[in-house]
């Protein structure tokens, strides 16, 4: 039992899983094994040079935020393009709220006023979609089709509500009412934070926390998971220091009790509690259990589990340094998590951590020279393709609208948990 990885971030599940399974057995054996596709001998070991590179990020955020767009100021990028999602047979356009959420912060960083607008343009997509949800008790989906925004309507292609997914389109919309002042933003957030908490607080079985939220087909998940709860413990502390409102502050307290609840005695935090709701889950270990917690709370306990994360889950393929997803599979480079362990590194600060932080870069901007499936600006998802996530799917290396946003903010120092200082 696990988290709601899946629903989040990758695509292996529902329309995709039978496409997954027919692509490992038709051409990826080579990736499925795990084996290191060996570097081009021709290749330059260089990494690009760090501004050219963000530059680059940039406008291929801009052309995927501008493709679907509809005459009134929505858009909304597509998450994946290339490779194993783009072929002649068939074209995954999707657009995941959480790589919109991740989009919006991304332009805010740099914040140029062209980046605003684009920000507030796929804000106001998450609004429209919000309002308009059949529904209509304040939550978003896991992910809807651009083409339908663009035609100024609205699809839902993922219809789950997960609880991370709902926590990363708060966080958004509060770091939107940070930098533009429009309360509608700020509305919104609450809206969804309210949504979490009625649907998914438990009081009642301890460690007291949030729970995954619900399936597509609307049934409540009763586990919890660290990663959202990390996610709950950022996004209720930014309403609490918006709105003022210390009852925010209170249910960021217990998310963040939950994450500490989850911390092993070795460092490393744990996936979060099986279907009882109080049994930790200790397989696989995640990524982002470790990174997330570090940036979310900026407790230094999880000093240990980034320590743990250096000695356990980073790996080498070919010419690229970075983490897997868990420590189910640490054969290939997840670059989205590459960038927010180096954001963690950066911002811990300890000896050694700006130099691994930059190993790490590097890694990301050769990938976006030279990873299969690039196009010379966006981050693809994964070196090479296969990557397990040891929750049941497969990664691919595909251009990724959230690898490109993590790694930008990454290069800025910018924690997406955390509001910029005035």
């Amino acid at each position: 039992m696990s988290r709601s990885r899946s629903p989040r971030r990758a695509v292996g599940w529902t329309v995709v899983v039978a496409l997954v399974a027919t692509a490992v057995l038709a051409g990826a054996a080579s990736a499925a094994t795990g084996d290191p596709v060996p570097a081009d001998e021709t290749a330059d070991p260089t990494a690009p040079e760090p501004s050219v590179s963000i530059a680059l990020a940039y406008e291929f955020l801009d052309a995927r935020t501008d493709q679907f767009c509809d005459g009134e100021g929505m858009c909304l990028p597509r998450s994946y393009e290339g490779g194993f999602f783009t072929t002649p047979t068939w074209d995954f356009t999707p657009s995941f709220v959480y790589d919109d959420a991740l989009v919006i912060i991304a332009y805010t960083a740099r914040g140029l006023p062209d980046d605003i607008r684009r920000a507030k343009s796929i804000g106001e997509t998450l609004l429209f979609v919000q309002e308009n949800d059949p529904i209509g008790d304040g939550r978003v989906r896991t992910h809807y089709e651009p083409h339908a925004i663009r035609q100024g309507r609205m699809e839902i292609t993922g219809p789950g509500t997960f609880t991370g997914n709902q926590a990363w389109a708060g966080l958004a919309l509060a770091r939107l009412f940070h930098a533009t002042g429009d309360q509608r933003y700020l509305d919104g957030a609450l809206d969804i934070a309210n949504w979490i908490q009625t649907n998914t607080a438990d009081m009642v079985r301890a460690p007291f926390g949030y729970t995954g939220g619900q399936t597509d087909a609307g049934d409540s998940l009763l586990w919890k998971s660290t990663e959202h709860n990390a996610d709950i413990a950022g996004f209720f502390g930014q309403l609490a220091q918006l709105t003022g409102d210390t009852v925010w502050a209170d249910r960021a307290a217990v998310a963040a009790a939950f994450v500490t609840a989850m911390q092993s005695p070795d460092g490393h935090v744990d996936t979060g509690t099986l279907l009882d709701g109080s049994t930790v889950n200790t397989h696989p270990i995640p990524l982002d259990a470790q990174t997330w917690t570090s940036l979310a709370t900026g407790d230094p306990r999880y000093d240990a589990a980034l320590d743990w994360t250096l000695a356990n889950l980073v790996g080498t393929d070919g010419p690229y340094t970075g983490p897997g997803i868990s420590d189910v599979d640490t054969s290939k480079v997840w670059f989205e998590g590459a960038a927010h362990l180096a954001l963690a590194l950066k911002l811990r600060d300890a000896a050694g951590d700006a130099a691994y932080a930059d190993t790490l870069l590097d890694s990301i901007r050769l990938g976006q020279r030279d990873a299969a499936n690039g196009d010379g600006k966006g981050i693809v998802a994964t070196s090479t393709d296969g990557l397990d996530s040891g929750f049941g799917d497969l990664y691919y290396a595909s251009l990724h609208t959230g690898a490109t946003a993590w790694y930008l903010l990454a290069e800025a120092g910018d924690n997406p948990f955390t509001l910029p200082a005035d």
